[in-house]
């Protein structure tokens, strides 16, 4: 199988590593397009955006060709060597203990290694995924149950603060490492590894969202429910429910299906939650039942008065409240209640996806006021003004609601046609 170009497994893949650091020495050293990429190796445009997801395998050869037009000095092909040399592992010497292995297979994992990261630092490419694909060849890849949580807390951080396609990435690796301990691992250590698998799917389906791959983001929402409902702990088992359903609400699902995964969770909570509630009320005003969306704000905030705290994974921050209260009163049109939430918004949080999503959220109310072309022009300015790598499924799809939200008799309105154009020219 190392010597065809294959479908990967979405699950425990890390050939997102390979797929970024294609992207970034395309996009980012080389500035070429993917046609002309594809035109220079050779290959099908197609299957070459395919790689760059991590969704194939890519066949070495052609991999040879794309480091070639790309003149990446033989790093692209070290890398594809290196993981098709831990899928292999996986697959067949798993059993084997550490201190056995043939010395010449490890030195010629270092040689790998050595090759692949000569120059990235300087390129500006991490060589932390490589390091730990290394360690994970040679034996040293396992963790203590502890160490797995450290590791989901700087992932999380990770999706709130560096580019997405890496952190699929970093993340691709370790859920990989994660899956052969798992399957080595004693009875007691499992609960606690399901865990951490839990809420490491749940970061990846999240990240893959932002990149506009719902069907893997999807998939990896399954695995994090099973993984949660494997562990036993009911919080996991909550927490990844409601991540899920709120990805869903980016043209991801469908209205129902985000509804019913509010409901198993508050079925499992047998209470209320922060999370649950925050977004319920952004589902019901996405769709129009403005009173419900209010009512759900006001047991937000009286189950906030009261206290609660969010997960104990540190998904849950404040600017969510605040966030939600944006997005259902402009929804509605309630322009001094959205201002003082976008400014409490903007005050608090260091995420830029909700940053930019509450100043569209003041061109949705525009629009819901019959402003039409202050809206679009608005929500226009805003995207304008984002770097391409900034311009992400959560952004794109919160201009379409700003779109949707125009009257059908206007929506052939130059300001309307010209917003249509900067969605398209923005999206992922």
């Amino acid at each position: 199988m190392d010597n065809a170009s294959r479908p990967v497994d979405p699950h425990a893949s890390p050939w997102h590593l390979l797929g970024a650091l294609m992207r970034h020495w395309r996009e980012e050293i080389r500035h070429f397009s993917q046609r002309e990429v594809a035109e220079k190796a050779y290959v099908d445009q197609g299957e070459l955006s395919r790689w760059e997801r991590g969704l194939n395998c890519p066949h070495p050869g052609h991999v040879r060709a794309i480091d070639d037009a790309l003149e990446a000095n033989g790093q692209l092909v070290a890398i594809r060597a290196l993981i098709a040399d831990l899928e292999r592992q996986a697959g067949s010497t798993l059993e084997k203990e550490p201190s056995i292995r043939d010395e010449e297979d490890a030195m010629e994992r270092r040689r790998l290694l050595q090759l692949a990261t000569a120059g990235m630092g300087a390129l500006g490419v991490s060589v932390e995924p490589v390091r730990r694909l290394l360690d994970l060849s040679l034996g040293e890849g396992f963790r203590s149950v502890e160490d797995w949580n450290l590791a989901c807390d700087d992932h999380l951080h990770a999706m709130r603060t560096r580019r997405s396609e890496q952190v699929a990435a970093d993340l691709g690796v370790d859920l990989f490492t994660l899956g052969r301990q798992l399957e080595a691992s004693s009875f007691a250590e499992k609960a606690g590894l399901r865990r951490a698998a839990a809420v490491l799917s749940n970061i990846q389906a999240n990240v893959l969202t932002g990149l506009g791959h719902h069907g893997p983001a999807i998939r990896w929402s399954q695995v994090a429910r099973q993984a949660a409902d494997a562990s036993g702990d009911r919080e996991t088992r909550v927490l990844v429910r409601a991540e899920e359903a709120a990805g869903g609400l980016y043209g991801q699902r469908p209205f129902q299906t985000v509804l019913r995964l509010l409901d198993e969770a508050e079925r499992l909570t047998g209470k209320p939650s922060l999370t649950l509630l925050a977004t319920r009320a952004k589902a019901l005003a996405l769709f129009g039942r403005h009173d419900e969306a209010r009512q759900t704000l006001n047991a937000l905030r009286d189950l906030t008065e009261k206290g609660a705290s969010g997960d104990l994974f540190g998904f849950w921050t404040e600017s969510q409240i605040h966030f939600a209260e944006s997005w259902v009163y402009a929804s509605a049109g309630d322009e001094a209640k959205a201002d003082a939430a976008r400014e409490n918004t903007l005050r608090i949080t260091g995420s830029h996806q909700y940053q930019t999503n509450v100043r569209l959220h003041e061109g949705l109310c525009a629009v819901v006021n019959g402003g039409v072309d202050e809206g679009m022009r608005r929500a226009a300015a805003v995207i304008d003004s984002l770097p391409a790598s900034r311009r992400d499924t959560y952004i794109i799809e919160t201009g379409q609601m700003v779109l949707r939200a125009v009257p059908l008799e206007q929506r052939d309105r130059p300001a309307v046609n010209e917003f249509r154009e900067v969605l398209a020219a923005g999206a992922v």
